[in-house]
């Protein structure tokens, strides 16, 4: 039987009761959207499935993206073309190197983020599973948008409404040091154009939707723009807004990029490894083409 616990007073909850491995029946497919719509993110622990599985259960709820977002990847390591490799191995299973380029380029993940916001249309559900984990270290944070939200001056809410920024994998990279894209990269990571504050369709709640990969705030000079999006993430992941995963082998974790950030813990990647794999569902459009 299902069972739904809270995990934060905000949001977050564990999800019981459920095999993954087999088709979702309808009826809890719809009770699994309706925590997401309510908590916006889950965690499923015990789930031992493998890829197949994984994408499967990515397909009960949409449309997964087609291009996982890599860096130097000429062979991959997993096999499904819409799993991303959330891992610190190269195609052989080996630790990367410390000055691999997929390594710098994978710290980027210690950011607080949105998956795929600098898609012109981004994620919703984000669903990554554990297959090998650390000793220590290596959780993931999440951070309630909708609360953070909710949290602001009205003052605030009215400068920041209308608001449009320009997001790239580029910017967010950039911020920690790393520029070392192919021009193949960067022809694929132009900016795009995001709400600074949408409505979640599922709760109908307004939110932030704020990432690392913010570049630049639509008609605001750059040192302006920046200086708001660091004050508003500031805002965002004070500690009454943040969820702290602590990673069991075999979790699955389903969280809701359209009203919350994440971001990866430090752990050891140069002595342990650590395995984790991602589907991702694109959202319904462009943030400019949903209604507010």
């Amino acid at each position: 039987m299902l069972q739904i616990t809270p995990l934060h007073p905000l949001f977050a909850a564990r999800v019981t009761g459920l095999d993954l491995r087999t088709p979702l029946a309808p009826e809890l497919r719809a009770r699994i959207e309706a925590a997401m719509d309510a908590y916006a993110v889950l965690v499923f622990p015990d789930q031992a499935l493998d890829d197949a599985q994984q994408v499967a259960f990515g397909q009960a709820f949409g449309e997964l993206e087609p291009d996982p977002s890599v860096v130097g990847d000429d062979k991959r390591r997993v096999g499904h073309a819409a799993m991303n490799d959330i891992s610190n191995l190269d195609s052989a299973g080996r630790i990367l190197a410390a000055d691999d380029r997929r390594r710098f380029n994978n710290l980027g993940n210690l950011l607080w983020h949105s998956d795929s916001s600098f898609k012109a249309t981004p994620a919703k559900y984000s669903m990554l599973h554990a297959r090998v984990i650390p000793p220590h270290g290596g959780e993931t944070e999440f951070a309630d948008m909708r609360a953070a939200w909710d949290a602001l001056p009205r003052e605030m809410q009215a400068k920041l409404f209308d608001l449009v920024c320009e997001h790239s994998l580029i910017y967010s990279r950039a911020t920690m040091g790393f520029t070392a894209f192919t021009p193949e990269e960067l022809a694929r990571r132009t900016p795009v154009p995001q709400r600074l504050v949408r409505r979640h369709a599922g709760s109908g709640r307004l939110l932030l939707y704020l990432s690392a990969h913010i570049g630049e705030i639509r008609g605001w000079p750059r040192p302006e723009a920046l200086a708001l999006v660091r004050d508003l993430m500031e805002h965002a992941t004070q500690r009454q807004f943040v969820y702290r995963h602590p990673w069991r082998q075999h979790d699955l974790v389903v969280w809701d990029n359209r009203c919350t950030m994440h971001r990866a813990r430090p752990y050891e990647d140069k002595l342990y490894p650590r395995d984790l794999r991602r589907v991702t569902l694109r959202d319904s459009a462009p943030t400019l083409e949903q209604p507010r």
